[in-house]
């Protein structure tokens, strides 16, 4: 009878130790399901992320994306570590933004070239402009000194040699004819269409009306350039596996596909 007792008490021991284990596994997948926080704005870039989501998954990533009203927030809200990534800017506007708060944002990798463009309601050509016609540009110096170089790329107008880190209207050494360019914020340029002459613009910006840069630029920028759409993140976590496994899905074939068969060439991989 000892034995017996003795035998069952062993019994006990052992299944309440296979329950500790299955316990502890289970706790253990809990810890690995990773939500990663991601900050954007308008599609592609949306759907973009919408995309990946799956792929994402079969890691143990669940991507929540947080879509913002402008475009301060992602980066305030990225340096802040409200969320873990932002996907919605290029390279030049993240160093200014972290030139003028202290922040150390930091690039992942490029995704698509935003094909920028020049679009007039009223003319088919740079050359139809008016002598003192009204040019609408983003105010942000980055983009300031983007829409700039675009028109010194087509001779629109001519720069001085670089002295700083962007070009500013201060730079315009030639206007032949008196272009007056009007700053203003990012997400009021397509606005800017009915009033303006012509409106220095993304695709993302020009396609609510119906505006695509092959059909309807004036003239346009291309890819030589260091103005890619870019998945950015923090110098703290750019490392960590769950934004490097982003990086990743966002670089895939799927995506290439995906911006090569809806965004042509609105929206240019920067990836192979």
């Amino acid at each position: 009878m000892k034995k017996f007792y003795l035998f069952l008490a062993v019994v006990m021991l052992v299944l309440a130790g296979c329950g500790q284990t299955n316990e502890s596994t289970e706790q253990v997948e809990e810890q690995e399901q990773i939500t990663l926080k991601v900050g954007s704005l308008i599609p592609p870039m949306t759907e973009i992320l919408e995309l990946v989501k799956p792929t994402l998954a079969e890691d143990n990533i669940t991507l929540e994306m947080i879509v913002l009203g402008d475009n301060v927030q992602p980066n305030e809200a990225l340096a802040s570590g409200e969320i873990d990534a932002n996907f919605f800017q290029h390279v030049p506007y993240m160093e200014e933004f972290n030139r003028n708060n202290e922040a150390s944002l930091t690039p992942v990798t490029p995704i698509y070239f935003a094909n920028y463009g020049v679009y007039a309601k009223e003319y088919d050509s740079m050359d139809q402009l008016p002598e003192g016609a009204v040019v609408a540009i983003a105010n942000d110096v980055s983009n300031i000194d983007r829409s700039l170089s675009l028109l010194a790329q087509h001779g629109v107008i001519t720069l001085k040699e670089k002295e700083d880190v962007y070009y500013t209207q201060n730079d315009i050494s030639e206007n032949p004819k008196n272009y007056q360019f009007e700053e203003v914020d990012l997400l009021m340029l397509s606005r800017m269409y009915d009033d303006a002459d012509a409106v220095v613009m993304t695709p993302a910006y020009a396609a609510p009306l119906g505006l695509t840069p092959k059909s309807d630029a004036l003239v346009t920028e291309g890819v030589e350039n260091n103005f890619a759409i870019t998945l950015v993140a923090r110098e703290d976590n750019v490392n960590s596996e769950a934004i490097q496994k982003l990086a990743e899905a966002m670089t895939s074939e799927e995506v290439k596909t995906f911006l090569e068969e809806n965004y042509d060439e609105t929206a240019i991989p920067a990836f192979e």
